[in-house]
């Protein structure tokens, strides 16, 4: 039997596998309460077949613990009737529950919520939520110790099967820790000192909820930073807390997120090793005699079905894997793993989060949108033609929802190969595993049976000729050339990752965008020997990246010996010899300057392929025009206001404008899931 669908004991529960979805804070919070997107969510891990789902990441206990990243509150009563729904609905599908509560201490901003002073051990700040904590009084720490037993009867009162506290990094856990706490009383110095508030809180809610509920502590493993938590004291605090008969579990990770670098280390994007802290797990499941759960990144089932198989780990967290899949472990059993959705580790869930949006799947458009999107596409009642022009991920997704269906479909592509714009994005080694969607997408188009016709530049007779019932146009946008005196010399990121300019010696590249194109693009020059600056106008490199992409993506170009410049606008471009000349203006003062380099790289979007849509318009029923009130509801968005129609007609994705994957999945999804 594979380990990892075992089942396991905790305490009174009986999981029905080893694979678990760890807490996290999907902001999909309605007035600090899971109502109906929140329980959905999760009901879909459940119905996928998951084991255990705790819920609630960072579900605050207290008013000076205020929400940064959409989390649930959990410090009145008001919430319990929404805990009871969600409950109801996970374990109507046969998983356990468990809700995660804090108290974020210096984690957090003092200028949200009630504006109250953030709290700590010390006046120790934190770079990453940027607050200077109130040094707590004995009166302070009274009080939060009240406040997590009261919140954890609310979770009893919720139903939940049980309750974990989060230490790591956050008040618990910056007690531990001596790089932030200073004090000098009976809270600080020695680990036992340091100890004495997770004991206290430990003790005081496993006397409230009693002996008939599972409590367990999400525990640092090894701060990995010099003054930090060593491996060793993680070790002694595991066993203290195992030691005290209340705790049932410790679930450990490792790292500390007090940056955005120690954020990517903890919540790790593409660029950074996977399930490196399994060992660090490990050693204090060798320390304990109560079951070891992981939240550490692990996202592929070879690596799971190893944590387990080799005793590092009681229970795997597969957290990022089932926003990428809820149904893994259904998939899992029923012999499908080749068909599981991977997570390729785009890491557009947890920047959405931490830049105050809500999470979304990069690849995968139904996740948090479940009250309208379907995970499982059900059989059209009539079998239809569909005819698909270009074969990048809009387009793929495209094809895939109407085979799915039980659509004949026929994919036209005009390159050799499927793949579109992500043919370009994996050039780079910093994110080269987004190949990953590709690749998924192409191998269910070619499970489905589609039509798939490469080096087809496909225009409106050739649609016509297959006598379609749908259409719909993924063709993708084409590099915009700088509208700039010179622009025209000026070398696309395009022509660089896709080989037909193979730069060397001083290279300017100007970020209109401030996305992962440029950054790949200097990637790619970088490691080919170029002298790479790159320019924007914004008021940094790299603007619209989360914090975890941006300081790994930036991190791995310093090192590469990129340079930055911010606040640059591109005014020109004139040949001077061999050489370039480009005329830069501050876009604070205005003040230009020159400078010489060997070319310039421009990446400035892209503007919609769209002839072919504008040929087949005339001929369609709808015009081309999709009813967005309907789109939205997840209804059949195709309106006839052109009786004499031959076939519905959509355009997705940057055929429409410039935007990212998501948003072409998306448009996919939301077209062709009703058809």
């Amino acid at each position: 039997m594979d380990p990892l669908l075992e089942p396991f004991q905790l305490r009174h529960l009986t999981l029905r596998n080893r694979i678990m979805s760890t807490a996290h804070a999907p902001s999909f919070q309605e007035g600090g309460h899971p109502r109906e997107r929140y329980r959905l969510y999760h009901e879909e891990k459940a119905k996928g077949g998951i084991g255990l789902s705790i819920i609630g990441g960072s579900t605050n206990i207290a008013p000076d613990s205020p929400s940064v990243f959409g989390q649930l509150y959990a410090g009145d009563d008001s919430i319990i009737p929404w805990f009871k729904e969600l409950t109801d609905g996970v374990r109507s599908h046969g998983a356990a529950v468990i809700c995660q509560i804090t108290h974020m201490g210096r984690r957090t901003a003092w200028d949200n919520g009630h504006w109250l002073p953030v709290a700590g051990p010390s006046g120790t700040r934190e770079r990453a939520h940027r607050s200077f904590p109130k040094a707590m009084e004995q009166e302070d720490i009274t009080r939060v110790i009240g406040d997590f037993a009261s919140a954890a009867q609310r979770c009893q009162l919720g139903g939940f099967d049980g309750i974990e506290l989060l230490s790591h990094s956050h008040l618990l856990g910056q007690f531990l820790s001596p790089l932030v706490n200073k004090r000098d009383d009976d809270y600080g110095g020695s680990l036992d000192n340091r100890m004495r508030l997770s004991l206290q809180v430990v003790e005081a809610v496993r006397d409230t909820v009693g002996p008939d509920i599972v409590l367990g502590m999400r525990i640092t493993g090894d701060e990995l930073l010099d003054g930090g938590l060593s491996g060793e004291e993680c070790v002694e605090i595991a066993r203290k807390l195992a030691e005290t008969g209340a705790v049932d579990f410790l679930n450990v990770l490792a790292g500390a997120p007090y940056d955005d670098l120690g954020l990517a280390g903890w919540v790790a994007p593409m660029g950074m090793p996977s399930a490196p802290h399994l060992g660090i797990a490990g050693q204090i499941r060798a320390a304990v005699d109560i079951p070891v759960f992981h939240a550490g990144g692990i996202a592929d089932i070879a690596t799971a079905r190893h944590a387990v198989a080799a005793g590092h780990v009681d229970l795997v967290g597969m957290t990022r894997a089932h926003i990428a899949d809820p149904y893994l472990v259904n998939k899992l059993r029923q012999g499908d793993e080749e068909r599981i959705r991977p997570c390729v580790g785009l890491g557009y869930c947890v920047d959405r989060v931490n830049q105050g949006k809500p999470a979304v799947c990069g690849h995968n458009a139904a996740t948090g949108r479940e009250q309208v999107m379907p995970h499982v596409l059900e059989r059209a009642h009539n079998r239809r033609k569909v005819v698909i022009a270009g074969g990048g991920p809009g387009g793929m997704e495209a094809a895939r929802v109407c085979a799915e269906r039980g659509h004949e479909v026929v994919l036209f592509e005009a390159g050799d190969r499927l793949g579109g714009q992500i043919n370009l994005a994996a050039k780079g080694m910093t994110r080269r595993q987004i190949w990953g969607v590709a690749d998924w997408l192409m191998t269910e188009v070619a499970r489905l049976g589609v039509d798939v016709r490469l080096n087809t530049y496909v225009e409106a007779a050739d649609v016509m000729a297959e006598a379609p019932d749908l259409v719909v146009v993924a063709t993708g946008g084409w590099p915009e050339t700088p509208d700039v005196p010179g622009g025209d010399i000026a070398i696309s990121g395009w022509d660089v990752l896709g080989g037909e300019a193979r730069l060397s010696g001083e290279v300017l590249l100007f970020d209109e965008v401030g996305d992962q194109p440029a950054t790949v693009c200097a990637d790619v020059l970088a490691r080919a020997g170029a002298m790479v600056t790159m320019v924007t106008p914004d008021r940094m490199v790299a603007h619209d990246l989360g914090p975890t992409n941006a300081a790994v993506v930036l991190r791995d170009l310093v090192r590469q010996g990129v340079v930055f410049e911010c606040f640059l606008d591109l005014v020109g471009i004139a040949a001077e010899g061999n050489r370039k000349r480009v005329v830069l203006r501050h876009v604070l003062t205005g003040e230009t300057s020159e400078r010489l380099c060997d070319h310039v790289v421009v990446e400035n979007g892209s503007v919609p392929v769209e002839a072919l849509y504008h040929d087949l318009k005339p001929q369609s029923r709808n015009m081309g025009q999709l009813d967005q009130v309907a789109l939205i509801a997840g209804t059949d968005p195709f309106v006839v206001n052109n009786p004499l129609g031959q076939y519905d007609l959509a355009r997705i994705g940057d055929a429409v404008a410039a935007r990212n994957i998501h948003a072409a999945i998306l448009d996919a999804l939301r077209v062709c899931k009703n058809f």
